[in-house]
């Protein structure tokens, strides 16, 4: 950042961390026993579909290295999301075809399309929750939607402090932007 910048009080973007996904699968040990919510095996990417033969001959590659383990859909907004299905178990497993889809599109020159990642965490009283990545940020946070589009604000800020130290959060309660009918949520 130069010094023009920084007495205009403009900052350079943060730059995404693809590998930062990679600590989910400790993270979600660590979820579990503070709060009770377990994998349930569900990750969803989503990303904004470009025109072009190169795009669709990406998306589809990715499609066919993930299989039947993949579904696609698209949001009201115009996002496309895959959702990728594991055992519940295997979070690790799922964390890097997450990490593989965002990586496929980041070195394709896709990476601005790209909007977030998640992972879900249910329990068994109804409560769920979502970890989401927010790649323009390169940071995390909680999302725990209720029914008519509310929040359960309080697992939220649970699932934050359980996840202090564990992930990057986003620190601007204002950019924890809901997810509402996210696949796989």
């Amino acid at each position: 950042m130069g010094w023009l910048d920084a007495l205009l009080g403009r900052s350079k973007p943060v730059k995404p961390n693809l590998d930062a996904l990679f600590a989910l699968p400790s993270a979600a040990v660590t979820l579990q026993a503070e709060t009770g919510l377990v994998p349930t095996g569900l990750g969803s990417v989503a990303f904004r579909a470009a025109e072009g033969g190169a795009f669709a001959t990406l998306e589809r590659d990715v499609k066919a290295l993930l299989g039947g383990r993949v579904e696609e859909s698209a949001d009201d907004y115009g996002y496309t999301w895959l959702l990728v299905r594991r055992d519940p178990d295997a979070v690790g497993d799922l964390v890097t075809e997450l990490h593989a889809v965002n990586s496929s599109l980041e070195s394709a020159g896709f990476g601005p399309s790209l909007l977030c990642s998640l992972v879900s965490f249910a329990d068994g009283e109804g409560r769920r929750l979502a970890v989401v990545y927010l790649y323009k940020r390169g940071t995390f946070y909680p999302f725990a939607p209720l029914t008519g589009q509310r929040r359960d604000n309080a697992l939220e800020l649970q699932a934050r402090g359980a996840l202090e130290g564990e992930l990057p959060l986003e620190q601007d309660l204002g950019r924890w932007f809901p997810v509402w009918g996210a696949p796989g949520l």
